[in-house]
């Protein structure tokens, strides 16, 4: 059984999300050349690839849900609604059961398109409300227009939980100024190489949930190949992908993972028979170096995002 923490709104979140992706995002089958018989031949590859990795795409939630994560962490962004809303019809596991989370994209801010974006978004997972809703980031001169479009949508019943993501202390304080509506939940980049406290100390205080995204550093070899971590592990019995997420733990980080492989699944939520030691804790608290993997929300193009 999952664990949970409350929000606070009162709705409880799983401890360990599921991050599926996208199925085919930023890729393509280009062989065949740029003649009318190679475009038609690339245009069939293209499908034929799509139809088997969607397959196994579908198959690895299926895989993820049954095996005990209940948080599935989405976004419009990554076009693969469809195959959400049939992996979690084949699960078999009750609607409620699941707290899905989908966003806003940063284009259907700029297109000022949040509430079309929204309903298109909650047809194509063929669900009546989504768990939990966010703007995917702060775009300069939009976030704030769009989180009351969103607030909107909250109070009308359709989000059981309004949060963010990408947001530095200064980005949330704007919008306390703009809504009696508090956000539940800030998901940003977090992991050990990047430990973000001041800001998640900021989020404690205001009873706002962190989540944390790229949690095992994209297994960056400055942090996997650490004798600090590997001592560790030896010591619970543990990979070092686990004491992370332990990590993430118990400094109050959901943490949410990506992996299609039913083994290494199990593997990521099998960390709740440990508890890391107050030592252990500060050790790994001290391997940041402030090296942020992903982008800055204060330096970035949110048009190419």
């Amino acid at each position: 059984m999952m664990e949970k923490i409350k929000l606070n709104n009162g709705y409880d979140i799983p401890l360990i999300g599921i991050g599926p992706g996208s199925v085919m995002r930023g890729y393509s089958v280009q062989i065949f050349g740029k003649s009318k018989i190679g475009q038609l031949c690339n245009k069939i590859s293209n499908r034929l690839l799509y139809i088997y990795k969607a397959k196994k795409y579908i198959k690895s939630v299926v895989s993820a849900i049954n095996t005990g994560y209940r948080l599935i962490d989405y976004s419009a962004a990554y076009g693969s609604e469809k195959l959400i809303a049939k992996a979690i019809q084949k699960s078999g596991v009750e609607r409620e059961d699941l707290f899905v989370t989908s966003r806003i994209t940063n284009h259907q801010q700029l297109n000022k398109d949040v509430r079309t974006s929204f309903f298109e978004s909650l047809k194509k997972l063929e669900l009546d409300y989504i768990d939990f809703y966010m703007f995917h980031w702060p775009v300069t001169g939009y976030y704030e227009d769009t989180w009351l479009e969103m607030v909107e949508l909250y109070k009308e019943g359709y989000i059981r939980a309004l949060g963010v993501a990408n947001c530095h202390q200064h980005h949330i304080d704007n919008l306390i100024k703009k809504s009696e509506i508090l956000p539940t939940i800030n998901q940003v980049e977090v992991h050990p190489l990047f430990t973000q406290k001041p800001l998640i100390e900021y989020c404690s205080k205001k009873g706002i949930i962190v989540e944390g995204y790229t949690a095992i550093a994209r297994f960056d070899d400055r942090l996997i190949r650490l004798p600090a971590l590997k001592q560790i592990a030896q010591k619970y019995n543990k990979s070092i992908v686990q004491i992370v997420i332990r990590w993430h733990l118990q400094n109050k980080v959901v943490p949410i993972i990506r992996s299609s492989n039913k083994r290494r699944q199990l593997e990521n939520i099998s960390v709740f028979d440990f508890q890391l030691t107050k030592e252990e804790m500060l050790k790994i608290d001290s391997i940041n170096i402030n090296s942020r993997l992903r982008y800055d929300p204060d330096n970035c193009d949110f048009s190419v995002l």
